[in-house]
């Protein structure tokens, strides 16, 4: 870990000194292995380990899974069934695939919400932090595009409501939707794209991934004090640290079969809970279904796209002032993704000199409050576009706004915030007074 003084890999023997000095492999993992880590971390600090073992699992399903799909609008849907009732393992490795899915984004919201609480993208930590919410595009471009290929009523449609998206840009809008569906409409030539595309995207996050891990190598990790590991001296980081093995690899692997073991009951005993029932039909272009719903993991952003409608005030504003260039499908547009920008240009909203929201008394509140937020669009993306709800999902998108680029600012001058540890050791020893001793 740069700049954290620690004991580096010496080779012992001929042949560790021979392979050390033609590649560093043996070192290199020794380096990941030992790297000194923060011994304050908490719970929330497992999620990367579940994060890894789902790359893993969408990678290896998917190379499995694609030996038997064929992508054609004719084919698809019975190369499904196909998997599903005639190929060995075939229900249980959909079954994974499709789950893993959803275990995958439950992982990275919970592992984004712990760096928003705990500040894990202050300086030093932006690039890391930008790699992340790169990585997190990739993944909802890649979970999209995976949930086209099955051909069922709901991926054919969820296509053409999604790539419809981009035909509101003004001026290149429908350039851009004939070339990403390689036609006038959502056809062979688009499963053939997303097909390709879905195989592709994982390993381009697999590549992000050890960029993302090398950064916080480099930079350290952050904790929940926000107090960076003490640097002066080799005694004083191994006081603040411990090795990465055995201490945090054990509490990871416990934390992983814990939450393993709920996945596989969701696998064995409910796998298509989380699935729409539209998608058990094989698509139709000449019937529509009555409701249109994503995946779960994309209902948040799904809700803000809802809510600017063209009764709200403020997409009439910006339509009269662009002279009715951004209409409300584009301001939806720009919403959705403005949501996400949002949260990748949080290292310079926060104006706070805190990192951790664990010392921020008036941040725990509006944090929790964009929290709940966060569950109700995901509630309100799943409903109906009438009654009440559009005006819940206008509310929900509001708050998420302000909280970014208003509260977020404005916190940072007028919180007091509480004392901050001298140290990690410090922070330990006041939790677990007998192992500091």
């Amino acid at each position: 870990m740069s700049g954290i003084p620690h004991d580096h890999y010496e080779p012992k023997t001929t042949f560790t000194k021979g392979v050390e000095k033609r590649l560093p492999i043996i070192g290199l993992i020794y380096g990941t292995l030992m790297i000194p880590t923060p011994k304050n971390l908490n719970w929330m600090w497992i999620w990367g380990i579940v994060l890894a073992f789902c790359l893993g699992l969408q990678i290896v399903t998917g190379i499995v899974l694609v030996m038997h799909y064929t992508p054609h609008v004719d084919l698809a849907f019975a190369s499904v069934e196909h998997i599903m009732r005639d190929v060995n393992g075939g229900h249980m490795l959909r079954y994974l695939h499709a789950n893993g899915a959803s275990l995958f984004f439950l992982a990275v919201y919970l592992h984004i919400f712990r760096g928003l609480y705990y500040g894990s993208y202050k300086a030093p930590r932006e690039i890391t932090w930008i790699i992340g919410m790169i990585i997190y595009l990739l993944m909802m471009a890649t979970g999209f595009m995976g949930y086209v290929l099955p051909w069922g009523q709901m991926s054919f449609w969820g296509a053409t409501v999604i790539t419809g998206l981009f035909g509101a840009i003004p001026f290149i809008g429908e350039p851009i939707q004939t070339w990403l569906l390689g036609g006038p409409a959502v056809d062979n030539a688009t499963l053939n794209r997303f097909f390709s595309l879905h195989y592709l995207l994982p390993f381009v996050i697999a590549a992000l991934v050890i960029v993302h891990i090398w950064a916080f190598h480099n930079t350290g990790n952050n904790n929940p004090t926000g107090v960076e590991v003490r640097r002066t001296s080799k005694e004083e980081a191994k006081k603040d640290t411990l090795p990465f093995w055995p201490y945090f690899v054990i509490k990871d692997l416990f934390a992983l079969g814990v939450v393993l073991v709920v996945f596989f009951a969701v696998v064995g005993f409910m796998p298509n809970y989380l699935g729409h029932p539209d998608n058990y039909l094989e698509a139709n272009p000449l019937s529509t279904p009555a409701h249109i719903v994503p995946e779960w993991y994309f209902l948040p952003f799904y809700a803000i796209l809802r809510a600017f409608t063209a009764d709200v005030w403020a997409v009439q504003v910006v339509s009269f002032l662009t002279g009715g260039i951004v209409d409300a499908k584009f301001f939806g547009v720009l919403a959705m993704f403005g949501a996400i920008i949002a949260m990748a240009l949080v290292p310079w909203l926060d104006t706070s000199s805190v990192r951790s929201g664990k010392y921020r008394p008036m941040f725990k509140w509006w944090f929790w409050l964009l929290a709940v937020d966060f569950v109700v669009l995901m509630w309100v993306g799943a409903m109906p576009t009438d009654g009440i709800y559009p005006y819940i999902s206008l509310i929900g998108a509001t708050y998420w706004f302000a909280y970014f680029f208003v509260i977020l600012p404005l916190l940072g001058v007028i919180e007091k915030p509480a004392p901050l540890p001298a140290s990690i050791e410090e922070d330990f020893a006041s939790h677990y007074p007998d192992a500091a001793e």
